[in-house]
């Protein structure tokens, strides 16, 4: 082996985030890449419907892309895919389920030619020098993998998310052996799940939240009302299992929770039979007593179901006295208050409502303190680098790294971008490639910058003033206005006297163009811009974005 031999490891999203899951892992002229996926916005990103990871860098070394692989179905980690497959097409490996969702989202976007391979835990795939092996891994969705890759230099380790659940629903236990396996081989480098490593002990077993669906379920007297996350097959298997020994039937509400549903029964990931599941319309057939619906609307989304029947907005379901409501799920940071509005409107109906983490009614996708623990003692790496989590989470993984004896130089607490440079002697952090957030608006990819949202703050702070006015082409006199309409800035019929001396101050600005025998629009335009904001700030104390605009007769 050559010397100077080197694996280049560049993490591309996941990093001091929470989503955006992308790692590229370059050995000589191949490219692996782990996951594609994407985050949604947060308050500051006003409009925006999605975020994806920067893939500049895939872009620039498309002809050395040679596989990306998917550890599982979330859309933290695929969700991005269907943008980066519009602009290079390499196969893509994952489990059945995974690709099961994956076909759905690309027939979104109308993308018809992925070349899509489906492998099973314990399989190997060649990817030019290297050799992608997948395992089995616990996690809130089926069909979870983590992968090794085989490499010259030696084993990369990558967890995928990851819990050490000894009981899952499905009965698929992580495969310890194979991990243990790995570890005795000898693992070069180890991503690790950094999700939860701030929580101490162990993650509840799934099983937990149907022992706490029975307890719950058998004392409901009335309409039982289950939201969970859409792609949590698991959960929804155990509000359908729980639903039939109680003699109740099922309706699934919630255009992602359908397709997930669908997906997972077609593939035979979940055991259901037909007549437990009802349609919406059948809902007003049975009594209360006889009725569970499965819902989506766990983080408070505004146009979610469960928000549209706390709001007596849904068009099959409102919520009713006697009502239980059970949030299968603990709110994403950034959304509490989301959850917690949503909770205070079901109150107000009437409904029961369980959401509290204590009540056992949800437990994480994600390995704690001492499971983290666990598998570094398995696998040993030389060099450790914690991925997905939050700067914090990247920190506390690293430490718990160092409490179980991996040196504190073997350890990297990365950023997005960094390239780490793996040879079998050393690593080190060598530069940088262009790594960062792309916002995705409507059928816009990354044509929304930080103009754009700096102008959509303001519109939405201290809304919009608009002066028109006509002037004379030959001698720049003013033939009508300036006339003025405003949104979201001030009530016109309240404010009739700030608007005329606003028509004033207009007034004045081209008074002075006209003496100074200015003609450029642009300047013109300035100058409204500048007499006029300083009045209205003077009066309201306000600076909301005025656009001037000018016609010539």
């Amino acid at each position: 082996m050559p010397d100077e031999a080197r694996l280049n490891i560049i993490p591309l999203g996941g990093l001091g985030e929470i989503g955006k899951n992308m790692m590229a892992i370059k050995y000589q002229d191949t490219i692996v890449v782990i996951d594609a996926g994407l985050m949604f916005p947060e308050d500051e990103l006003l409009g925006i419907d999605v975020v994806i990871p920067d893939i500049s860098y895939l872009l620039e070394n498309k002809d050395k892309v040679k596989a990306i692989l998917l550890t599982h179905g979330h859309e933290d980690h695929v969700g991005a895919l269907p943008y980066v497959l519009r602009e290079m097409n390499p196969p893509v490996y994952g489990s059945k389920l995974t690709l099961g969702i994956v076909e759905g989202k690309l027939k979104e976007h109308n993308i018809n030619n992925a070349k899509l391979k489906t492998v099973r835990p314990r399989d190997k795939v060649k990817i030019g020098p290297m050799v992608a092996e997948f395992f089995r891994v616990s996690h809130s969705i089926p069909d979870s993998m983590g992968i090794a890759i085989h490499t010259p230099l030696g084993i990369v380790f990558h967890s995928g998310d990851i819990k050490l659940d000894q009981t899952p629903v499905d009965g698929q236990v992580v495969d310890f052996r194979k991990m243990a396996e790995l570890g005795e081989k000898g693992v070069l480098v180890m991503f690790g799940d950094s999700t939860n490593a701030d929580r101490p002990g162990f993650t509840m077993s799934e099983k937990v939240v149907g022992n706490t669906f029975d307890e719950l379920f058998g004392k409901c007297e009335g309409r039982i009302i289950v939201t969970t996350f859409a792609s949590n097959i698991h959960r929804i298997q155990q509000v359908f299992s729980t639903a039939e020994k109680y003699g109740r039937k099922v309706a699934v509400v919630g255009r992602s929770m359908n397709n997930n549903v669908k997906i997972a029964r077609s593939l035979g990931y979940m055991d259901v039979s037909d007549d437990l599941l009802i349609e919406m319309e059948q809902i007003k057939d049975y009594p209360p007593d006889k009725l569970v619906i499965c819902t989506t609307g766990s983080q408070g989304e505004p146009m979610s179901a469960l928000t549209r029947m706390a709001t007596s907005d849904h068009r099959w379901v409102d919520i009713q006295p006697g009502d239980t409501v059970i949030i299968s799920a603990t709110p994403i940071p950034g959304n509490e208050k989301l959850v917690a509005r949503t909770v205070d409107l079901l109150f107000q109906q009437g409904a029961e409502v369980i959401y509290e983490r204590g009540m056992g009614v949800h437990v994480s996708g994600h390995a704690a303190q001492e499971e983290l623990k666990i598998m570094l003692n398995l696998l040993k790496p030389r060099y450790f680098i914690p991925v997905h989590g939050e700067y914090r989470h990247l920190m506390k993984h690293a430490k718990i790294a160092e409490s179980v004896g991996i040196p504190r130089s073997r350890i990297f607490v990365a950023e997005n971008g960094q390239i780490i440079d793996v040879s079998k002697k050393k690593a080190h952090i060598s530069g940088k490639v262009t790594a960062g957030k792309v916002l995705v608006d409507g059928l816009g990819i990354g044509d929304v910058g930080n103009i754009v949202l700096r102008d959509r703050k303001q519109l939405s702070q201290d809304g919009i003033m608009i002066v028109v006015v006509t002037i004379n082409k030959d001698d720049g006199s003013v033939m009508a206005g300036p006339d003025i309409v405003t949104r979201g800035f001030v009530y016109v019929r309240e404010s009739e006297e700030l608007i005329e001396t606003s028509r004033g101050k207009v007034s004045e600005a081209l008074e002075v163009c006209t003496k100074k025998n200015i003609t450029e629009w642009a300047v013109i335009k300035s100058q409204i811009r500048d007499k006029l904001g300083k009045h209205l700030y003077e009066q309201t104390g306000r600076r909301p974005m005025i656009l001037p605009i000018i016609m010539e007769i």
